[in-house]
């Protein structure tokens, strides 16, 4: 039966347990009054990603707007960073289930991102009980006891600094109805954490701080500043106690930077390489057209080609303005029973991070509290200082021509086994309620998927001919699918991996490519 909280609002999933002390009347309210003041502007913005897409299928290319050069010629800044956040050289992400947090929290990194996001799948629970994890983190009670081993963990002496990352604009809240429609993720996350917690984190010498994911252009990064002025207002609190750090991960967004800075100057203190995402989005934008045929996921690098530019260009428009430019996520974990492999995985991070602290990089994110210290010695070893803020990258010009360039390699009957296997783990993994999965040596999310998701329906729409000259039609394809699939029966085998690949493969013999995986995912989660 559902819950009727106040008027025209209703709660239609279960409040138990510690739950009531995060969905009280006045938390619910209070995202009721963001759902109702945005959620219109919302809607409105996730139609104009199509209209944009249906130029872009068109012919049009992205560039930068000729209509905002002049926020791009002027001399402008964004406002002071705070103190917390003015050494941000190694953050770790993950799910915000409570272990996870406290191991993150305590495992040495300047930072933490507990996400609501792409690592963590939102089922009913889950967001429920980040919430109630996130509120005792506060509250000074963050504490947990295995209930396998009996191991005690608690919050240590000298924590991460905590950033909390809400569900994009795209997902919805089917849980919380008010006026009769799902609230957006994004505003049930954001609302329910600073409703109960700005004051505490402010009161702590810390604040509300947020990574804000998958903008797709200016004006939606401009909704978010809005709903920032709203709450800030709704709970007493100065302009610009909110801080953020928005995550350019799709190709829009890339010739937006500037822009973006400029709607946030008040409340932003950087922009993030979400370099999965940003592959995702690529694909997703460009992909239905020849020339944006891409290689193997593997060949598509950082310091290269379209990643590489746009991770310069972060770097160049985030240090005019005074903002961070963060770097993107090192998804190796640590291999055990390996030890050449692990050395070699570690490695590999070593590189990664070396490239990026050379770039100008502010900082950079790991999956794996064991990866932290191989990048905090990178940064400081190339970083003596908290930032480089100075290295402003002046004279280095980026074209967009540059920003869209593909990357060189090939296509590989092992590459589409391999995004074959992870997308359809990944997406089980999802459906069984969990986010942040560790796959054949790598952390993967929800970006992970989309890449794995999107690419196979490229190469099959496409007809791409991989490098043994054959063709990747539907008929290859399944071929394909239906031996990896029963592999993964075998060692994996369950009726949530039965839906995961018929999800999968529906999706990628489409005749459209979808906006999103996660979204027809959500119908069959609790």
């Amino acid at each position: 039966m559902p819950l009727d909280i106040a008027a025209n609002v209703q709660i239609l999933g279960p409040i138990e347990g510690r739950a009531v002390e995060i969905l009280t009347p006045e938390a619910v309210a209070f995202v009721a009054d963001l759902h109702r003041r945005f959620d219109g502007r919302r809607r409105e913005l996730l139609q104009a990603r199509q209209a944009r897409q249906a130029r872009f299928d068109a012919g049009e290319l992205p560039d930068f707007l000729a209509e905002t050069s002049h926020v791009r010629a002027a001399d402008w800044r964004v406002a002071p960073i705070p103190a917390d956040l003015l050494d941000r050289r190694v953050e770790i992400t993950g799910p915000v289930d409570r272990k996870m947090i406290i191991n993150a929290l305590n495992c040495g990194a300047k930072v933490f991102m507990a996400d609501f996001e792409d690592a963590t799948a939102p089922t009913w629970a889950n967001v429920v009980e980040g919430q109630v994890n996130l509120k005792d983190r506060w509250n000074g009670v963050l504490d947990h006891v295995d209930p396998k081993s009996g191991k005690s963990y608690a919050l240590g002496a000298n924590p991460a600094v905590l950033k909390v990352r809400p569900r994009g604009w795209h997902l919805p809240e089917r849980h919380l109805e008010v006026d009769g429609a799902p609230v957006a993720g994004a505003l049930f996350d954001f609302g329910l954490y600073v409703f109960h917690n700005a004051r505490a984190a402010l009161a702590q010498g810390s604040g509300p701080y947020f990574y804000l994911p998958k903008l797709e252009s200016h004006l939606e990064a401009r909704l978010w500043n809005d709903v920032f002025v709203r709450a800030q207002e709704a709970l007493g609190l100065p302009v610009g106690t909110f801080k953020a750090t928005v995550l350019i991960e799709t190709i829009p967004a890339a010739f937006e930077m500037d822009e973006i800075l400029f709607e946030l100057k008040d409340h932003i203190v950087g922009l993030n390489c979400g370099r999965w995402d940003y592959i995702f989005s690529f694909i997703k934008r460009l992909g239905r057209r020849a020339e944006f045929l891409t290689p193997d996921r593997s060949a598509m690098v950082m310091g290269k080609a379209f990643l590489g530019a746009y991770s310069l260009k972060l770097v160049q428009t985030c240090h005019r303005r005074g903002a961070f430019a963060m770097g993107g996520m090192a998804a190796q974990i640590p291999v055990k029973g390996d030890e050449a492999a692990n050395q070699a995985a570690f490695a590999k991070v070593r590189a990664d991070k070396e490239r990026e602290a050379g770039a100008g990089h502010d900082g950079t994110w790991v999956a794996h509290p064991d990866l932290v210290p191989v990048a905090m010695e990178v940064f400081d070893r190339l970083m003596p200082a908290p930032n480089q803020l100075d290295k402003t990258l002046e004279g280095l010009e980026i074209t967009q021509g540059q920003m869209l360039e593909l990357h060189d390699g090939a296509r590989t009957e092992t590459g589409a086994r391999e995004a074959i296997r992870v997308g359809v783990r990944y997406t089980q993994a999802w459906l069984e309620g969990r986010g942040a999965v560790p796959l054949y040596n790598l952390m993967e999310d929800a970006a992970t998927a989309e890449i794995c998701r999107t690419q196979l329906w490229q190469w099959v729409r496409l007809g791409a001919e991989l490098d043994d000259g054959r063709v990747l039609g539907s008929e290859l394809f399944v071929s394909l699918f239906t031996q990896e699939m029963a592999d993964l029966r075998r060692e994996f085998g369950s009726p949530r991996l039965e839906e995961a690949a018929h999800l999968f493969t529906r999706m990628v013999l489409s005749d459209t490519l979808e906006e999103f995986l996660t979204l027809p995912a959500y119908e069959l989660i609790g």
